[in-house]
């Protein structure tokens, strides 16, 4: 028997119930419980997150150096601009517009709580043919 049954991305937050619609809808996740403090989701491919009332909560203010970041969570994407619509949709941010050099494609957001987060794509490797 496993000593840790499952781990949990915590996020605290002034409103945990309007956070997790956020994440819900952006992740396709199911809420797995949710009491008068701390509401708990578990996305397709298992990642469990969870959202945790605290009224004095101080949104990160990533990429500005005071009070920054605090936590990031990077997700993998196929279509960049169809889920910044997403996001944008849902309430959430660009942080990060510019295109970063390197192996991935990537731009940074805020959720609606102010919590920085990546979309990421992975670009092609293979050399072009023809």
């Amino acid at each position: 028997m496993p000593l840790v049954e499952a781990g949990y991305i915590v996020l605290d937050c002034a409103e945990p119930e309007k956070l997790a619609v956020f994440y819900k809808e952006l992740l396709e996740a199911e809420e797995t419980d949710a009491t008068a403090n701390r509401v708990e989701l578990r996305s397709a491919d298992g990642t469990r997150m969870a959202f945790r009332r605290d009224v004095n909560a101080t949104p990160p203010s990533w990429p500005r150096p005071e009070n920054s970041l605090q936590a990031h969570l990077d997700f993998l994407v196929t279509d960049l601009d169809a889920v910044e619509r997403k996001v944008v949709e849902l309430g959430g941010r660009p942080l990060e517009t510019k295109d970063p050099a390197g192996p991935y494609e990537e731009r940074g957001y805020a959720d609606p709580s102010g919590h920085s987060f990546t979309l990421r794509r992975t670009t092609p490797t293979a050399p072009k043919q023809g």
